[in-house]
This record gives C-alpha cells, sequence and structure tokens, in this order.
C-alpha cells in the first residue's frame, strides 16, 4: 500500500511539473506573438515574371483590382486587356513602418498588358475608309446614306474593328458628305412594252394588297441597273420543277409561251392595276380566265427563253409599270 502511495505522489509531481512547463510556454508564446504584433503585421510579397514587385496587405483586393481592369482598361473604346503574366503571394510578416502600396504593384502589371480597343469601320467596297467610335453613329451613316439614295449604297457597309491601336474618328456628318454620292439621272428603258427608271429601285407605291413570296430559292438578280440594262424584276434561283405559287389572289390573263425572252409565263391581274408576272417556267398549270388564290400552284421553276440557269423571274406592276418585288414579297 504504501509503494503505492508513494508512485502516485510521484506521478502527480511530474504532472504538475509538466502543467507548470506548458503554462510558462503559453505565456512565453503570448509575449511573442504580443511583441511580433506590435512590430508585424500579416501581409503578401508580390512577385511578377520572379521578381519582387511590392507588398499587399488585402491580396483578394489587389486581384479583384487588377482583374476589373482587364476587362475595362482605362480611357474611351477600351474592349479588354490582355495581361498573360500571373502575379505570385507569399504570405510573410511585414513591419510596421513599412508601406504596402497596392497602387505600384498595379501599375507594374499595366505596363505589361496589351490593350485591345473597339470601334467601328466604314467600308466601301471592302476598304476601310473612315472610323466611329461606337455602332449607333455607323448606323446612322449607313441610314443617312440610304435616305440621300447615294449610288454607292450598295457597297457600303460597317464592320466592328478589335485592335491595338485606336485610328482617328470621324463624325457621322463629315463621312456621310465624303462617302454619298448623287444617283445617275434617272434613265427611262423600255422593256416589253413599258418602261422602268433606275430611280424605281428605292419608289415603294402602295399596292393595297398583301403579296407573298412565290417560290422558295435564293435571290441571285435584283432589280434594277445591270450593266447597260434595266433588270426589271427580281430573280429566285431554285431547282428544276420547284412549285411557283400566285403571290396574291386574282385572274389570271397570260399563260404559257409568251415568245420572248420570258419564255413560258404566267401573269395574273389582281385588279387596280396591280400585276404579276412569272417568267422562264417550264409549265404551266393555270390557263387564261381562270382565278386563283393566293398560295395556289400555277406553274414550275424552270429555265425557258432567255435565260443562263434555272430560276423564277419575278415581275410586279402597277398601272404597266414595274415596281420593285423586294419591298413586298421578301
Amino acid at each position: 500500500m504504501f509503494e503505492i502511495l508513494r508512485r502516485g505522489k510521484s506521478i502527480f509531481i511530474r504532472v504538475r511539473s509538466s502543467l507548470k512547463i506548458i503554462f510558462l510556454l503559453i505565456i512565453a508564446a503570448a509575449l511573442i506573438i504580443g511583441i511580433v504584433s506590435l512590430a508585424y503585421r500579416p501581409a503578401y510579397g508580390v512577385t511578377l515574371n520572379g521578381e519582387f514587385i511590392g507588398y499587399t496587405t488585402n491580396k483578394s483586393k489587389l486581384q479583384n483590382t487588377i482583374n476589373e481592369y482587364m476587362k475595362t482598361g482605362d480611357g474611351e473604346n477600351v474592349a479588354f486587356v490582355d495581361i498573360e503574366e500571373v502575379l505570385e503571394y507569399s504570405l510573410c510578416l511585414l513591419k510596421k513602418e513599412k508601406i504596402s502600396d497596392d497602387n505600384a504593384i498595379i501599375e507594374n502589371v499595366k505596363e505589361l498588358g496589351t490593350t485591345y480597343y473597339e470601334y467601328y469601320a466604314i467600308v466601301l467596297d471592302n476598304e476601310e475608309k473612315n472610323f466611329t467610335k461606337t455602332k449607333a453613329e455607323a448606323e446612322e451613316i449607313i441610314s443617312q446614306l440610304k435616305e440621300q439614295r447615294s449610288s454607292n449604297i450598295d457597297k457600303i457597309a460597317y464592320a466592328r474593328v478589335l485592335d491595338t491601336e485606336l485610328q482617328e474618328f470621324s463624325d457621322v456628318e463629315s463621312v456621310v458628305t465624303a462617302l454619298y454620292v448623287k444617283p445617275a439621272p434617272a434613265v427611262r428603258y423600255a422593256s416589253a412594252g413599258y418602261s422602268v427608271s433606275n430611280s424605281d429601285v428605292y419608289n415603294k407605291p402602295e399596292l393595297g394588297i398583301a403579296l407573298i413570296s412565290p417560290t422558295s430559292g435564293s435571290i441571285s438578280s435584283r432589280y434594277g441597273r445591270r450593266g447597260g440594262e434595266f433588270h426589271s424584276g427580281l430573280d429566285i434561283a431554285g431547282s428544276y420543277g420547284t412549285a411557283i405559287r400566285a403571290a396574291a389572289g386574282g385572274t389570271v390573263v397570260s399563260a404559257g409561251n409568251s415568245g420572248t425572252g420570258y419564255g413560258i409565263i404566267v401573269k395574273i391581274a389582281h385588279g387596280n392595276g396591280v400585276e404579276t408576272l412569272y417568267a422562264h417556267c417550264s409549265e404551266v398549270y393555270v390557263s387564261v380566265g381562270q382565278v386563283v388564290s393566293q398560295g395556289e400552284t400555277i406553274a414550275a421553276m424552270g429555265s425557258t427563253g432567255r435565260s443562263t440557269g434555272v430560276h423564277l423571274h419575278l415581275e410586279v406592276r402597277l398601272n404597266g409599270v414595274s415596281v420593285n418585288p423586294e419591298h413586298y414579297v421578301y
């Protein structure tokens, strides 16, 4: 019994000694931390391409600022800034008298970035002629040239530019003035007993009826001047035998071989001086005097008459004069 008591007392003494040591270590650690905290603060050393560039005490804020700069950059018309290099951060203790400078770090990063600018080019015949700050300005230039019926409008477009260099920007009015080409005087062309004018490309008289597209296919030739002649209709290319439908209801006034360059045709009168003509057909499914409804199949696409390929030549006429079909069916 005495031996057990002796051993217990010995263990108790050792435990008490250990607790004292631990307690002293805790006090020492607290004192050291307190002393360190008086002289130092936690921070991050920042390196770029292996080169130290400064300290920051707020890693997240610094990186967010850099990320935002890459998205928007500085100045007008910046699309983004490309920075390939990545910052590296290492946790450290910084003496309180040392200053962390996020601005200096950011300026170092900016020097390595490549800025891309976004703006718009006004293109004539695939050549960049002028530049605008915004898409809205480019669209306004095109709109004004269309309104003024500039004869080169079909060759003018705008394109988005993304480049590392800015161009000199032009205002809307100066670009319109520089690119505008006065339409040629109206010249009348005789064609199949009636005449049309190059100014008629832009005219859109009211027909009083709604037309639908008469067939499927792609536009191969538009209404207007073509070389030394005036193309008085709209050519729609497709496959041989493709169905042709009446663009509107009416009475068939011609059906069959026209004996002219139109080849086999169908012509429908819709009232109030409006007629539609369908040329170069391979077959006709209606006859003169027949009343047809809108969308009814009247013929099949072909290449009869003066034709270089399978297509439908569609004309819309008002009081015997052709008007641009694209105003009504496409």
